[in-house]
């Protein structure tokens, strides 16, 4: 099959051949034909066609009256299936019921005629959102195989059109709020390969991600039979840095799609045991073809190709493999480090799932930088973040391959994540048996050398000593800090933009590190006397008992936060006049009412008190690019309209959470008397080491939230200079929007301060930031090769059909109607539902007042969504893998937070 020119066939460029198209041409040609343009122009085997733009599809429907249509979809929501798909099916009928203009039929005639006589093709739809590298749009549109003849061809095209209205590609766009009056259809006409054998080329492997391992499916026949999954498939994995083939696994390849004479398909029964249907050679060729598309794009193809009689190899598409996770941004201001690196995702640590701003990012390397210079090490520019520092899907990792490599970061670290992120753990865990990272480092010193003067530089065993002999003293002491800490974070009135910005830097370069010390020894000092106690109290001692004296604690700075909001309800409550207005408004609304002073004055002057003092406070707030409360009080208006629905007194917050104390209190003397039930000196000593052991936990237990919210108060400290220097440079017209400062970081914005625009780089960066909010796989552990290790891991939990299992974090048993939510910005839970979510962080307990129960996909038992359902006694399981998307929202479950296990209910 000789290539064909197939020159531009109409005056005004309705049809264009693919030589003369490139990937710049993607709003005019459509995603598959703008890479099939590129791959061919790039002299790579692509069978000859040509394509109709999008200018064809516009002139060849406008006839149809569209427009309302249009207007009925953008109305309608994207959970009205029934509404959407009636809409479609209109659209499809319009569209068949016009005809092909003239000029158009004119253009096409010509083109197929260029390809031979009545020669056989496949005809492709290619619509202007497929096939890029951050959509997953690919196959919602039709294609024709095998067509022959012109007026087919044009009855194809026509179909083609058609199918851009398809039930799945309306509800798609629905969902990813694609507009619909701004989608258009190129069509492919591309002549048919008579293959042999076919099938699909992953450059990368699609399951567990790593890079340089080609995957292979193949067939006989054409390749719909694969990409179709109506065959089982020929299977091959091949190691393209080596050419080795690593798998071969045969498939039972039950039927073959074949073209008939004169146009259509047919599908033949092939015999059993019908061989492989390629050999290693074809295999190999197959691979290295792949890995010189991969080259000319610059990142993973998924492809399609096929063999025809004459052992030609073909390639018919090629897109990028949208489902895999960004590679570690390699890091210019240091030297490669040799061999496979463990990188660990710090986001999902935090329970962030979200991307991180770019000004968030710049705010965590200043802060890393901060704990990694006082800890000894060299961090040569503060702004690049230490050495282990590393971002990759707008999120935060960390190599942790010298911990892993060392045999007291193995003894250490899995243990704090057990605490933190247990699947993280697990996986950590495995990593250890793979050779490729044996330990090197067996000998604590390295790490003695780091962590002692670091100690010691921040006083930690005088805190230690002090919580120790006067409780009460350290209390006081850390209640204090945060005092001297605002102080210390405030700005001159009149100060400039630039000393703004600078002052914020020195806030995150050396005044929040400082808090983890001076706080978390306390709360560290609690959980052990709680350990300690336990081995005091006797073998009998189980870890319920334990956990349970954790219920209620008191110090804990967002129960407190918590507490303060149902209060603000209890007293809206108390003014029916007040409480109606959250029943006639929108969260929206009535923030826009709270900025203009309109809101009722007990609702006014309640909210205003709570921002005052909680106001720092947001969902990812660990982010500089979040907004706060204080900057958009929706999402608290929310939770209190949730709040007042309220109406059983046995199920209030304030009570439950004093029920708990009370609780924690009795089991507290449980188990002193369990200590000194042996009698005598020894047991009367016992008793009174276990009374002290368990007051010490519960009073320092809850000061675990205290850094973190100290570190938020100087975030929110930077964000509002960072708003001020937004705000200028916006006046300037250097950013488009005071906000835009959030994606830059500090040396960009030192530059917009001296008059560089960075409208252009802004516009990129936000397009970028709001394709990877729609990432929903984020992979705990990710290898230097792409590698998720998770995904290499075997899935049985040992659990039964129908169990999803996780980490039990607080005992109890619930069934309820399950509320999934991935946002809590405007989510409403209503009071009794098991909230379901991929994570939490302070921003999401005002929810957790009202919930029944909790399940999440992260965290570990001592992780901040399990500690505050401890603390406001419903159960909770965490770790549930997949949770968000095997439960759905009204769906009954049986929540045992002490088993961790959760039971969907059956259909």
């Amino acid at each position: 099959m000789n290539q064909v020119s197939t020159p531009d066939a109409s005056a005004d460029g309705l049809v264009l051949g693919l030589e003369l198209i490139d990937a710049g041409m993607l709003a005019r040609v459509g995603g598959k034909a703008a890479n099939l343009g590129e791959t061919t122009r790039a002299g790579l085997p692509v069978p000859p066609g040509f394509c109709l733009t999008t200018e064809a599809y516009r002139r060849a429907v406008s006839p149809a009256g569209l427009e309302g249509v249009h207007g009925a979809l953008a109305a309608t929501g994207d959970h009205d299936l029934a509404a959407l798909a009636t809409l479609a099916a209109r659209a499809r009928e319009l569209i068949l019921g016009v005809d092909v203009p003239p000029e158009i039929a004119a253009a096409v005639r010509q083109s197929y005629a260029a390809l031979g006589t009545d020669v056989p093709v496949a005809v492709r739809s290619s619509a202007t959102a497929e096939d890029l590298p951050l959509a997953s749009f690919a196959g919602q549109q039709d294609t024709y195989l095998n067509v022959v003849g012109a007026d087919a061809v044009l009855d194809a095209v026509r179909r083609c059109w058609a199918s851009l209205w398809t039930d799945r590609a309306v509800a798609y766009r629905a969902t990813h709020g694609i507009s619909p009056s701004t989608v258009a259809l190129a069509v492919v006409v591309q002549r048919m390969v008579d293959a042999a054998v076919a099938g699909v080329l992953f450059t990368a492997n699609p399951v567990t991600g790593r890079r340089q391992e080609a995957v292979i499916d193949a067939s006989p026949g054409l390749g719909e039979a694969v990409v179709s999954g109506a065959v089982n498939p020929d299977h091959f994995v091949v190691d393209t840095a080596t050419g080795a083939i690593t798998e071969r696994r045969p498939g039972d390849k039950a039927i073959a799609i074949r073209p008939l004479p004169g146009g259509g398909t047919e599908r033949t029964v092939l015999p059993p045991d019908s061989g492989p249907s390629l050999d290693d050679a074809q295999v190999r060729e197959l691979a290295a073809l792949g890995s010189t598309v991969e080259q000319h794009y610059g990142a993973p193809q998924d492809i399609e190709w096929a063999i025809d009689a004459a052992d030609k190899l073909w390639l018919v598409q090629s897109r990028p493999i949208t489902t895999l996770y960004p590679l570690p941004d390699p890091r210019p201001d240091l030297p490669e480090p040799d061999g496979i690196r463990v990188f660990l995702c710090f986001s999902l640590a935090q329970g962030l799932t979200r991307p991180l701003t770019p000004m968030g990012m710049a705010g965590f390397r200043l802060i890393a930088g901060s704990v990694a210079r006082s800890a000894g090490f060299d961090v040569p520019e503060p702004r690049n973040g230490p050495a282990p520092y590393r971002q990759a899907g707008q999120r935060l990792f960390v190599d942790l391959t010298p911990v892993v490599r060392s045999s007291v970061g193995r003894a250490i670290v899995p243990r704090v994540f057990d605490i933190m992120e247990a699947r993280s753990a697990a996986v950590l865990r495995r990593l250890f048996a793979d050779p490729r990272f044996t330990v090197t480092t067996r000998t604590p010193w390295r790490v003695l050398r780091h962590v002692v003067p670091l100690a010691a530089k921040g006083r930690v065993p005088e805190s230690l000593f002090r919580a120790l002999l006067r409780p009460e003293a350290a209390l006081q002491r850390a209640e204090t800090f945060g005092g001297r800490l605002r102080a210390s974070l405030a700005v001159p009135a009149d100060a400039t933009a630039s000393e703004r910005l600078n002052h914020a830097e020195r806030i995150l370069g050396g005044k929040l590190f400082p808090i983890v010390p001076a706080v978390l020894p306390l709360p560290a000092l609690g959980f052990a006397s709680l350990a300690v106690a336990g081995k005091l109290a006797g073998a009998g001692t189980n870890s319920g008992a334990l956990q349970a004296v954790l219920r209620g604690l008191p110090n804990n700075v967002t129960t407190e936060m918590d507490l303060a909001l149902w209060h603000l309800a209890t007293a809206i409550r108390a003014h029916p006049g007040a409480a109606a207005v959250f029943e006639g408004a929108s969260p929206r609304e009535l923030a826009r009412q709270y900025r203009s002073g309109g809101l009722p004055a007990v609702v006014q002057s309640g909210l205003a008190g709570f921002l005052a003092r909680y106001g720092h406070r947001a969902v990812a707030e660990i982010d500089l690019g979040m907004p706060r409360w204080s900057d958009d009080p929706t999402h608290i208006l929310g939770v209190l309209a949730n709040y007042l629905k309220l109406d059983d007194p046995a199920l209030a917050p304030d009570r439950q959470f004093a029920n708990a104390a009370r609780e924690a209190e009795a089991q507290m003397e449980r188990l002193v008397a369990v200590a000194g039930s042996r009698g005598g000196p020894a047991g009367r000593l016992r008793a009174r080491l276990v009374r002290g052991a368990l007051r010490r936990t519960r009073m320092f237990a809850g000061l675990r939230e205290l850094p973190k919210y100290h570190i938020v108060e100087g975030l929110a400290a930077v964000r509002k200079d960072l708003s001020a220097v937004g705000a200028e440079l916006a006046a300037a017209g250097r950013i488009g929007e005071a906000d835009d400062i959030f994606f830059l970081d500090f040396a960009e914005a030192h530059r917009a301060l001296a008059g560089a625009s960075f409208r252009e780089v802004v516009a990129e960066r936000r397009e970028a930031y709001d394709a990877e909010l729609g990432r929903r796989r984020i992979p705990r552990v990710l290898l230097s090769d792409g590698t998720e290790p998770e995904a290499l891991q075997a899935a049985g939990t040992g659990a039964a059909a129908g169990v999803l299992s996780g980490t039990p974090a607080s005992a109890g048993t619930v069934t309820a109607r399950a509320r999934v939510i991935l946002d809590p910005q405007g989510a409403a839970l209503e009071p009794g539902e098991i909230l379901v979510a991929p994570s939490t962080d302070p921003g999401w307990t005002p929810l957790f007042l009202t919930a029944g129960g909790l399940v999440m996909e992260m965290g570990g038992p001592n992780s901040h969504g399990a500690v505050v359902a401890r603390e406001y006694g419903i159960p909770a399981v965490v770790g549930v893998p997949d949770a968000t998307a095997i439960i759905s929202s009204g769906q009954v479950i049986t929540l045992d937070g002490g088993a961790g296990t959760v039971v969907p209910a059956g259909d």
